[in-house]
């Protein structure tokens, strides 16, 4: 299944991969932190999947590669980012390997923190917590939310201090057996591969986990409209993860589902039975109260001046995420059809571009 032939070069310890498609914006900076990453011990590669960028970013990743030894360019046919993770590993050379996201920087010491989780724990799959991190009023407001336990039904990745045993984990770094052993990412899906990837590790025995010693920071949606987007996205193809596997990883990625079911349902029962109208008013109340509640503890840690957006952001990320989850329903268990187009969107919004201008470091 996965190729270490390249008679042309040393062999490396470690495997950088990245998926990228119409990414111009962010590609140089992004695989200009990793260059700049201390080395391990046998060096590593960087190999970048691209999906047939037509925005700028071919020329971009042309131009890298010229400039270092390290870099190979692998073509994405499919456009998918499991598919361009798929490629990339099968053309990786390493032992080790890690996956890399084009809208995060990296501590300059990234490597090196995993490869030492990886010996200390002898985890099949180690990474450090999920930190967002916003540039201006909107993202910031999306990134303290991103940490919100009411949010994010008190998922361990998103706590940037917990260590220890995850059901899933940030991006991620295996030793190559892991995928000897389990296979690689499900093409099928276009959202959710590290998700459905964890839980088939999980299944078969696999330790994951998180340690606040590898440092990343992720750049989050930069809109309202647009991170709506994204959860629905992730909320319909979560439904494809649970029906291949026929259980959740955990209770929290289907409670948004059942919420606005609820608020859809309820009004309509109304009709007929004045009851249900009573329980969707108390469980809008309910909902307000707690939102309101849990934007006053991320204020306090974020910074007040956040407050007034912060129940609108906590609201886009659950209804969101619960339309799209029933969309799924009714698309892969109901109508036992395959995806919708408006759901296969293959990579953010594209932004104009502008160069990089220095590597990035650890902030």
């Amino acid at each position: 299944m996965l190729s270490k032939n390249n008679a042309h070069r040393p062999t490396p310890l470690v495997s950088i991969v990245i998926p990228c498609r119409n990414e111009a914006a962010s590609i140089e900076e992004c695989v200009r932190s990793i260059l700049a990453q201390k080395s391990p011990p046998g060096d590593f590669e960087v190999l970048i999947a691209d999906g047939m960028s037509d925005d700028g970013t071919r020329d971009i990743l042309t131009r890298l590669t010229a400039e270092s030894h390290r870099i190979r360019l692998i073509e994405n046919e499919n456009l998918i980012v499991s598919t361009g993770l798929n490629a990339a590993i099968r053309a990786a050379q390493g032992e080790i390997i890690i996956r890399v996201d084009a809208h995060t920087s990296y501590a300059p010491d990234y490597i090196w923190q995993c490869l030492a989780t990886l010996r200390k724990t002898g985890a099949d799959n180690v990474g450090g917590p999920w930190i967002a991190r916003g540039t201006h009023y909107v993202s910031r407001a999306i990134a303290a939310t991103f940490h919100s336990p009411f949010v994010v039904g008190g998922a361990r990745s998103h706590d940037p201090h917990y260590e220890g045993l995850v059901d899933s984990v940030y991006l991620g770094c295996w030793p190559r057996e892991v995928f000897e052993r389990i296979g690689l990412f499900d093409e099928e899906l276009v959202r959710n591969q590290d998700d459905e990837f964890n839980l088939r590790l999980s299944r078969t025995g696999g330790k994951i986990w998180q340690s606040p010693h590898i440092k990343s920071w992720y750049e989050p949606r930069s809109s309202l409209r647009v991170l709506s987007k994204q959860y629905q996205q992730y909320g319909y193809w979560k439904v494809q993860v649970i029906r291949k596997h026929h259980q959740p990883a955990s209770i929290r990625h289907v409670i948004p589902g059942g919420f606005v079911l609820a608020l859809l349902v309820l009004p309509v029962l109304a009709l007929w039975w004045s009851f249900a109208g009573w329980c969707w008013l108390a469980m809008l109340v309910l909902y307000g109260v707690i939102n309101l509640t849990a934007a006053c503890f991320t204020a306090a840690k974020y910074g007040w001046q956040l407050y007034p957006l912060l129940p609108v952001v906590a609201a886009c990320y659950h209804l969101a995420y619960g339309y799209g989850f029933l969309r799924g329903i009714l698309d892969f268990v109901i109508l036992q059809r395959g995806p919708r187009a408006s759901y296969r969107e293959l990579s953010r919004p594209v932004e104009p571009y502008q160069p990089a201008s220095t590597a990035l470091s650890g902030k």
